[in-house]
């Protein structure tokens, strides 16, 4: 048995980079039935259990519920999925509308729930704004009770008067504010801004439960009751008490037909074990990426050593996927979730993995066959559909552009299921073209007999080149020292994409850029009252956007923050129909002030070279705003001042470089006059430069030199700040027109065609439009000194794509930029 364990750890080993994409490892998988086998190590001894206290839940519902009906609290387990492995507690009546039920939790733990009728369908608590409740939070610091109130149920209108609670959480030792506390009541949920402050809409009357959770457990949890009066504002202050790092050794022992090779990972409840907090894909929460892989002992079990917030709750499972696939299982089929109050000393965790198999069923092997041009640091992943399409998996490699995934559970709940390939799990985009138009996959259906699925795939949806051929010979000027070439960022955030950072901006770094413009993301909730604030699962949050900074500046690109709004409809749509009174614009230039100095923190705490701010998205925001129909946007005449006073307080949090980033060429009319308190000026370029269809490189040099030199430089002269440009032409016949037809005889936004579930796809994809007209625009700011910059704008980070979107990466305009950069700069002659 020593002997089996030791060559299974040396090629566990070797391949334990393969979740990076670097490396190709090649193993065999058993055949055949392969059940759970014995364990190679005793079970380790059970450990003493946490503490227990009851607490008296006591609900008051709208209405009386419908005969036939149970009323129900769901505990949840969002390690799994918040819908997925529920524990569901029939509550007692007091009277119609009032209910009651007593359960016991672990000491010092956060329960996750909400309540739920049930009869013959499943019907889940809602919201003032018909959004479904994600979950409520108690903490549990001994015996107690909380009194709750339904505000309405998904199948009924909101009807209630409501309130609000607004506050700020600090930091108990020093007084400072904390960013990104979650902050629930009433299963209403927000995050602080940096300063801390943070304001939850939509109450209704009565009593609630407030807590503030720290999502990566730095800071203990915090709990107070809080009055709402319909039509009033409750103010609260909290303050919150750091929580010791401590290092925990968390040691497992596997069952014997665990896959030797593949990544052992830890999931749970922090953001240090992948948890997203938001709603991903089919109710998952958490990203198997993102979530830390043990290391094979020499024994054969696998270890991981981590530095947890002592006294944090932390929820976790070991698992060969993510949360829901491969995860480990009791031998009942059950999913486990374990609980660990991290001790005040840290310490070892000795944990045994009964099964990763879940009903009668066999594992199923899947194994394909990758197209030979796809890239040798792209991993090939698997996506698996019971009842919607979940998060992807990745594969395992062969070698060969081979690779394999052995699925082992949990068949107790899928028997038939289709699946799909991709690559780096974005699995709506760079996808198996055989499944172009078609969102249904291949089917399998499971079986007591072990499967082994041997598939292909023909090609890659949108990557068909690696674009590598030698560019023309320019006579590139070289520029003065301080010159920025590089690239933004698109908008768009994935958890997924985190992984594939550090390849996107070695790609970015070998091009010869100086600069890598990061562009997260606000999200706009709500119009009325306006909510306007990071969503978890969609915005990238603090953790993130540092970690991105970082990951850039290991490769050595600086980094600009260019913070935008994100819209849940086109934004001239959301601003048209937005209310616009005297009281919202005071609202919106509220959250537009804790949206600036959010990432003017964030700038100033991670030292980035520049930050830029305005942007398309703000045009009906600025003096002498008008909407996209035309109309005035009724902004208040001292938007000005207004103005003014934020860029001050954005000086008192960040003492570097801030550019105001103006549209070119429709925002040139509405430059706002604040540009002469701010460094320097961010040209957001996707102009016309031609009216033709198949135009010559010269002629549209010819236009771009003369929007330069009667629009461009007029405005440089004006303000007498350096100047950027940057660029964004998406690849498609006919770009060098800067309109993309929206079928109504207008033209649709420049990034319509970006990643992911990109609009327009009958437009015609040609890279070499891309690449003539960013070679038009090079050329006309070649000879022009007083241009600082050049920025491509809209890369695509987790994947090379040859789509219509306007991302150079994988196309051919990254070798012209290749070429152009480090000439600009002096890097080659």
């Amino acid at each position: 048995m020593e002997k089996k364990h030791k060559s299974f750890i040396n090629l566990s080993i070797a391949c334990s980079i393969i979740f990076l994409g670097l490396t190709g490892c090649q193993f065999n998988l058993p055949r055949g039935n392969t059940p759970t086998a014995s364990h190679a190590f005793p079970k380790p001894p059970t450990p003493n259990p946490e503490p227990m206290a009851e607490i008296f839940f006591a609900v008051t519902v709208p209405a009386k519920i419908q005969p036939g009906e149970t009323l129900v609290i769901s505990i949840l387990d969002e390690v799994t999925g918040l819908a997925l492995n529920p524990s569901n507690h029939v509550m007692q009546m007091g009277d119609s509308t009032h209910y009651y039920i007593a359960l016991p939790f672990a000491v010092n733990s956060i329960v996750k729930y909400r309540y739920l009728r049930k009869g013959d369908n499943t019907i889940i608590e809602d919201m003032y704004d018909d959004q479904l409740i994600r979950y409520r939070l108690y903490y549990v610091g001994g015996p107690g009770e909380v009194m709750d109130t339904v505000a309405s149920w998904a199948d009924s209108l909101f009807s209630s008067e409501t309130g609000r609670i607004t506050g700020k959480v600090e930091n108990s030792e020093d007084g400072s504010g904390l960013p990104d506390i979650l902050i629930s009541a009433g299963g209403n949920q927000t995050l602080s801004d940096s300063n801390g402050e943070f304001s939850l809409e939509g109450l209704v009357a009565g009593t609630h439960n407030l807590v503030t959770y720290s999502l990566d457990g730095r800071y203990q949890p915090f709990q107070q009751g809080a009055t709402i009066i319909a039509g009033k504002r409750t103010p609260v202050e909290i303050k919150m008490n750091p929580a010791p790092m401590v290092n925990v050794v968390f040691t497992v022992i596997v069952p014997d037909n665990t896959v030797p090779t593949a990544p052992l990972r830890l999931a749970g409840n922090i953001i240090q074990l992948g948890n997203s907090f938001g709603d991903l894909n089919a109710g998952f929460s958490s990203i198997a990426e993102n979530m830390p892989v043990l290391s094979p002992m020499l024994d054969g079990r696998y270890t991981l050593s981590l530095m947890l917030p002592a006294g944090t709750d932390i929820r976790y499972k070991y698992t060969l996927g993510d949360g829901f696939w491969n995860a480990e299982h009791e031998a009942n089929g059950d999913f486990v979730i374990r609980e660990l109050i991290v001790p005040s000393s840290g310490g070892a965790v000795q944990d045994y993995v009964d099964t990763w198999q879940a009903g009668p069923s066999a594992p199923i092997l899947f194994e394909v066959t990758a197209p030979a041009n796809t890239s040798p640091t792209d991993i090939v992943s698997i996506q698996f559909n019971p009842y919607g399409w979940t998060e992807p998996i990745q594969m395992w490699p062969l070698g060969n552009n081979r690779w394999v995934y052995q699925l082992f559970s949990p068949f107790n709940l899928v028997n038939s299921f289709e699946y799909r390939y991709c690559r780096n799990v974005q699995c709506d985009d760079a996808y198996d073209s055989a499944k172009i138009g078609n969102s249904k996959g291949r089917s399998v259906s499971t079986s007591v007999a072990q499967q082994d699925l041997t598939d292909t795939i023909i090609s890659w949806n949108w990557f068909s080149t690696n674009n590598s051929g030698s560019p023309q010979q320019y006579n590139v000027q070289q520029k003065d020292n301080g010159f920025l070439v590089g690239v933004e960022l698109e908008s768009y955030y994935s958890p997924t994409w985190m992984p594939w950072m550090p390849l996107a901006f070695q790609d970015i770094q070998e091009m010869g850029a100086n600069l890598v413009v990061v562009s997260p993301t606000w999200t706009f909730q709500k119009e009325f009252p306006l909510v306007f604030g990071p969503l978890p699962g969609k915005d990238a949050l603090g953790f993130d956007v540092s970690k991105t900074i970082n990951q850039a500046r290991a490769v050595n690109l600086n980094v600009a923050l260019f913070p935008e709004g994100q819209f849940p409809q086109p934004v001239e749509d959301w601003w048209v129909t937005s209310p616009k009174d005297s009281a919202w614009w005071d609202a919106w230039f509220a959250r537009y002030r804790a949206f600036a100095i959010y990432y003017a923190d964030l700038a100033m705490e991670n030292k980035v070279q520049m930050l830029v701010i305005g942007g398309d998205w703000l045009e009906p925001a600025l003096p002498g705003g008008v909407l996209a129909d035309g109309s005035n946007s009724n902004l208040p005449l001292d938007a000005e001042t207004r103005w003014s006073r934020i860029i001050a307080e954005i000086r008192q949090h960040y003492d570097g470089q801030i550019y105001w980033a103006i549209p070119f060429p429709e925002g040139l009319a509405s430059a706002p006059g604040v540009i002469n308190e701010l460094d320097g000026i961010y040209i957001q370029w996707y102009a016309p430069i031609t009216t033709l269809d198949q135009p010559s490189t010269a002629d549209m040099q010819v236009e771009a030199e003369g929007l330069l030199d009667t629009q461009v430089w007029p405005l440089q002269k004006t303000f007498h700040k350096p100047l950027i440009i940057s660029v964004a032409y998406p690849s498609i016949t006919g770009t060098a027109k800067a309109c993309i037809p929206n079928g109504e005889n207008g033209c649709a936004a420049w990034n319509s065609l970006n990643q992911p579930n990109p609009g327009n796809t009958s437009m015609e994809i040609n890279l070499k439009a891309q690449e003539e007209a960013y070679l038009a625009v090079l050329n006309a700011i070649n000879i022009r000194d007083w241009i600082t910059g050049f920025i491509s704008r809209g890369y695509y980070p987790p994947a090379e794509l040859q789509d219509g979107s306007a991302s150079i990466h994988g196309k051919s305009t990254t070798n012209l930029l290749s070429y152009w950069y480090p000439r600009f700069l002096g890097n080659i002659k």
